[in-house]
């Protein structure tokens, strides 16, 4: 007689889950070299973010994006729906500029200046300041619910929401002028896309950095994914370097390590805890790192009272630890193939957009022909075409147009006057007739061009090409 059960194959496929259950991270404070940097960077993506909109150029808002009159104001440039090219030029400088650091140094704009991190940090704080450090923050966690958790979570999540709620009213207000936003806020006067936007962004950042923190990093966020892409063994990374700090293992500070035969890490864990992602860099370089350095700050505060050298956690790359080159090589291998060709590239593609801009000439035409007919017969006997100008003036000074069109001999420019005038960032329709005598048209179609002139500013100046069509 056989036994039905069978012992489970070490092969069987073990299963897992593709989504863990968050636990709380609660982090450690670091203070350090990359601490201080990521507090300056911090507080000056926010004051340039809150500050922004409140500043005055011409007497209009210095940055705001007018979706309902389809203007772009940014200090002294106006860009209007036909300047889309100039959006494309940044996003790829920034794509670029993004590639060229990451070659260079990991993920910096994570550490330090992605709103994901600044915002959370910003969160953190507050944390800090009204549940205390910690050890006492996971205390707290593990105490059950009474007036005294009751009054700190519901002051943190006060602080919290108020300053997310200020966030979503600052982003609507590089759309709305803020100004004219912070009245009808005043008065309760708000309209419902602007409730909705300043709820909304509000929420986004109140859950994100408050409730969601590294979930966004690891789960949301695809640069996380695709940023082993752009390493490569020169790339400098927060990195522990294992042959200096293994084998590890507690001891007291009197004890010689080398004659023990241990490595310089003593295994206490500061890593881990002060770590935004909760994880432990020791296990090699992991998608979740967001390289914020905070384990090197807590490292070296431990070498320091241990009396050992700094350096087990630290910047460096792949090649210095395998020995490749010393730490002091590190400099020569910033200039290599793929960083050389980012720069170029981010050089060149940077000079034509700063040269686009420099020569950027302040006025659009657009030719748009008569529906009714394409020509007609006067009683003269010529063939006239009718077309209306819509005349853009970008530049935030009136100025007055010539009109003339070439093309055909003798061409006749018929308009209401002789010269249009155009206010600052005004556009203006301008109805125009062209009349040509039937013996200088050769062909059914030909091809004529409007000149539209600044008559204060030579450089101001618009060809727009169009057809002229015979009988």
């Amino acid at each position: 007689m056989t036994d039905d059960k069978q012992p489970a194959s070490a092969d069987a496929p073990i299963e897992q889950q593709l989504y863990a259950i968050r636990q709380t991270i609660q982090t450690r404070a670091v203070h350090g070299m990359f601490a201080n940097w990521r507090i300056a960077l911090v507080l000056l993506t926010q004051v340039v973010y809150y500050g922004l909109p409140w500043l005055q150029w011409d007497n209009r808002q210095a940055v705001l994006f007018d979706l309902a009159a389809r203007k772009f104001y940014i200090f002294g440039l106006v860009f209007w729906p036909q300047d889309f090219v100039y959006l494309t030029g940044i996003l790829i400088l920034s794509a670029l500029a993004l590639f060229l650091f990451t070659a260079v140094a990991g993920r910096l704009w994570c550490g330090y200046a992605c709103p994901q991190t600044v915002y959370t940090e910003i969160f953190m704080w507050v944390e800090s300041w009204l549940e205390g450090d910690h050890v006492a923050r996971k205390k707290l966690d593990q105490s059950p619910w009474n007036a005294n958790k009751l009054k700190k979570r519901g002051l943190k999540h006060v602080v919290w929401f108020a300053i997310a709620l200020w966030t979503g009213f600052t982003f609507v207000g590089y759309f709305t002028p803020i100004q004219t936003l912070a009245a009808e806020v005043a008065s309760m006067s708000l309209g419902p896309w602007e409730t909705f936007w300043i709820l909304f962004y509000g929420f986004a950042t109140w859950g994100n950095a408050g409730f969601m923190r590294e979930q966004v990093c690891k789960y949301m966020c695809p640069y996380a994914r695709f940023q082993s892409v752009m390493f490569d063994s020169d790339t400098l990374t927060v990195t522990y370097d294992s042959s200096i700090g293994e084998p590890r293992g507690p001891r007291s500070k009197k004890v010689d390590y080398k004659a023990a035969g241990l490595g310089t890490c003593v295994d206490c864990g500061v890593c881990v805890q002060v770590c935004p992602t909760g994880i432990d860099i020791r296990n090699g370089l992991q998608y979740e790192c967001i390289g914020c350095a905070a384990c090197i700050d807590g490292c070296d505060q431990i070498m320091d009272k241990m009396g050992y050298p700094h350096g087990l956690i630290r910047y460096t790359t792949e090649n210095v630890v395998k020995g490749k080159y010393p730490d002091s090589g590190i400099l020569k291998h910033v200039l290599r193939p793929r960083t050389i060709i980012y720069t170029v590239l981010l050089t060149l593609i940077a000079g034509a957009f700063v040269t686009s801009l420099a020569t950027r000439v302040p006025l659009r035409v657009d030719v748009v022909r008569d529906r009714v007919a394409l020509s007609k017969e006067t009683d003269e006997g010529m063939i006239e075409n009718v077309y209306r100008l819509q005349i853009i003036n970008k530049d935030g000074q009136p100025h007055r147009y010539t009109i003339e069109a070439q093309g055909i001999d003798d061409l006749e420019v018929v308009t209401a006057a002789r010269e249009v005038a155009a206010a600052p960032l005004q556009t203006i329709d301008i109805p125009v007739s062209l009349i040509a005598d039937p013996e200088d048209l050769k062909g059914r179609s030909i091809e004529v061009t409007f000149t539209i002139q600044a008559t204060d500013d030579p450089r101001i100046r618009d060809e727009v090409a169009t057809k002229f069509f015979n009988r």
